[in-house]
């Protein structure tokens, strides 16, 4: 399916937004805290909008989208994810318009630039604009996010304004409120009023478990009657993307088993987003049937995880545990991020 791209006209609406919204530098009286919403007309979607540079390090727009984007970036704010970690990056879904040093740019952004005429000179002065997607490289913008983000941007700079003169703006008047800013159809064109929304809630988790093949789980029951002992298992995302194509990169997940008492690494896989839900649950089979063996115990450290292999556990008899911490898996997915670092 080809992706549709800006047209010049749309790249420069985009520009136009940026600068404006650089021009009043905002993050010099809001927070990162200070959350606000702004829904896309295309599609109803609210982003839940983020002016980053208080601290005088990285100036943003990030625009957050759905309940999934705010929640993920909520996670980050709450300390569940550092920011210096890369799992951070990976679970942001947002869109973002930053200003950065022009060696941050691909040539493609700088050939945009150059073709609207445009010019910048210094650090943090070159706008940059890109899609955050869970399991992803940062990527360039479809027409539509274009589109959207010029509104967001807008409608950014038009509330942070007001928020200047009212600190009390974005205070909610219940619990789990946000303020946003809603687009209503108004002789041939939009109009934009508050609006106080609670998010949705939450989408099912996209590593709900799939049907298992009951053949093969019946025939790895029969033969398979040797005992291991206690095993870890655990898949995150690789730090090197791979790019299949012209195709967009995304960053494989790593799927890996290995022995608690001896550290030994019994199986690794290298899996794309899509092929998780299955693959991950197929490893363990795959591990059982090459050694001939079943482990008393598996430990898994993510809710994820644990859904993916709870019926397989239970029909193998096998204890499955969730737990907060697993420090022999997380030494070798150090290990491995310094190896590919």
């Amino acid at each position: 399916m080809k992706v549709l791209q800006p047209s010049k006209n749309e790249w420069k609406a985009l520009y136009d937004a940026a600068l404006e919204f650089k021009k009043i530098e905002c993050w010099q009286w809001m927070l990162d805290s200070d959350i606000f919403g702004v829904q896309n007309p295309i599609n109803n979607e609210i982003g839940y909008c983020c002016v980053m540079g208080y601290l005088g390090e990285h100036f943003a727009l990030a625009v957050y989208l759905g309940a999934d984007g705010l929640n993920a970036y909520l996670s980050i704010q709450r300390g569940e994810i550092t920011t210096g970690n890369f799992e951070a990056l990976m679970i942001q879904n947002c869109l973002m318009a930053s200003f950065e040093d022009r060696e941050i740019l691909y040539d493609e952004d700088r050939k945009i630039i150059k073709n609207l005429g445009l010019s910048f000179r210094g650090r943090k002065q070159w706008p940059l604009f890109r899609r955050y997607q869970p399991g992803y490289y940062p990527w360039h913008l479809t027409k539509d996010e274009a589109k959207y983000l010029t509104l967001a941007l807008k409608q950014s700079v038009e509330l942070a304004l007001r928020f200047r003169d009212n600190t009390d703006l974005l205070d909610p008047p219940k619990k789990n409120q946000y303020l946003v800013r809603v687009p209503v159809k108004e002789n041939g064109g939009l109009k934009w009023q508050d609006e106080w929304v609670k998010p949705e809630k939450l989408k099912k988790s996209q590593f709900a478990p799939l049907p298992i093949n009951e053949i093969r789980l019946q025939k790895i029951k029969r033969d398979v009657k040797r005992k291991a002992g206690l095993w870890q298992a655990d898949f995150f995302f690789s730090p090197t993307p791979v790019r299949e194509g012209d195709e967009r990169p995304y960053y494989p997940y790593a799927a890996l088993f290995v022995d608690s008492d001896s550290g030994l690494i019994l199986h690794v896989n290298m899996l794309n987003p899509d092929e998780c839900i299955t693959g991950f649950p197929n490893d363990l089979m795959d591990l059982i049937e090459r050694t001939a063996m079943k482990p008393v115990e598996i430990l898994v450290r993510k809710e994820e995880a644990y859904e993916l292999l709870k019926v397989i556990a239970e029909r193998l008899d096998i204890q499955l545990k969730l737990v907060k911490k697993l420090d022999t898996m997380e030494y070798l997915q150090s290990s491995m991020f310094q190896f590919f670092r």
